[in-house]
């Protein structure tokens, strides 16, 4: 299991969307509004690393209005 945390920054008033499409990845976890340098976290849980990188680049880093993304893996 491949667990980390997507720390997002996307354009100005698009956190809502953002979020919203978040929920419709069955890898994310949760995802949450933040204040500070990142407009938005979500949580990934994949079956490996293979699919967090996929989930990641093809799903995540592809939605309109994600601007940058910082990826934070944790270790189990």
């Amino acid at each position: 299991m491949e667990k980390g945390f997507i720390l997002i920054n996307c354009e100005l008033g698009a956190e809502d969307y953002i979020i919203e499409e978040l929920k419709t990845i069955p890898q994310v976890k949760s995802a949450h509004v933040t204040f500070g340098a990142y407009d938005v976290i979500a949580e990934i849980q994949a079956a490996n690393s293979q699919e967090f990188d996929t989930i990641l680049s093809q799903k995540i880093r592809s939605l309109t209005q994600v601007m940058s993304t910082m990826t934070l893996k944790a270790t189990t």
